[in-house]
């Protein structure tokens, strides 16, 4: 499949905007979409896919609510245990120095996104979930009823899919609704000159 082109897990796609999508899994849905979710964080990526579903699949169902999600780690994420018992202290002050700007990189990430949707005249939500990206919005997915979620891959080679583990792959298998898995475009797949 081409970079820059989709894959669908049942997903009903508009006449002629299919080219290059495959079905993952599950079975095509009814033609009505009505809650669209598209994964955002601070990627290209990400706001590419957001792109590819604002023309090709929102425009084509103008019912449709779009929320977008974004996922940030709790704090206590990124404390790491310093001896042998696991344990590690950090100053509190450090900890919320921390949140703060993972805050502020939340509250850019998500602006963004919203200023995508609103250059296209497309009114959408927000939604910050917190926890490891895969199982929070795979939640978030199934709490929303979503009939579609939307995210980018960042193409990550078969060995770091293999050792680091993909959000997109996690989510084609386990979130509740179908997943469209948005590759990046070509000039971008080829300029990056890396496979992650």
């Amino acid at each position: 499949m081409e970079p820059g082109r989709a894959v669908a897990s049942g997903v009903p796609l508009p006449p002629g905007g299919g080219g290059g999508v495959e079905a993952s899994r599950g079975t095509a849905g009814a033609a009505t979409m009505t809650k669209v979710v598209v994964a955002v964080d601070a990627s290209e990526e990400s706001l590419h896919a957001l792109s590819w579903a604002l023309d090709h699949v929102v425009r084509h169902h103008p019912g449709a609510s779009l929320v977008v999600v974004h996922a940030q780690h709790p704090a206590d994420h990124f404390v790491y245990p310093v001896a042998a018992h696991g344990m590690a202290y950090i100053p509190p002050t450090a900890v919320e120095s921390m949140k703060k700007t993972q805050d502020e990189n939340t509250r850019k990430v998500v602006a963004r996104a919203l200023e995508v949707c609103a250059q296209r005249q497309v009114t959408a939500k927000a939604a910050v979930v917190e926890g490891d990206p895969k199982e929070a919005i795979c939640q978030a997915v199934e709490d929303m009823h979503a009939d579609l979620l939307v995210l980018g891959s960042r193409g990550l080679g078969m060995i770091k899919r293999a050792l680091l583990g993909s959000v997109s792959d996690y989510l084609a298998h386990h979130a509740s609704c179908p997943v469209l898995i948005v590759k990046p475009p070509k000039a971008h797949a080829k300029g990056t000159g890396s496979s992650t």
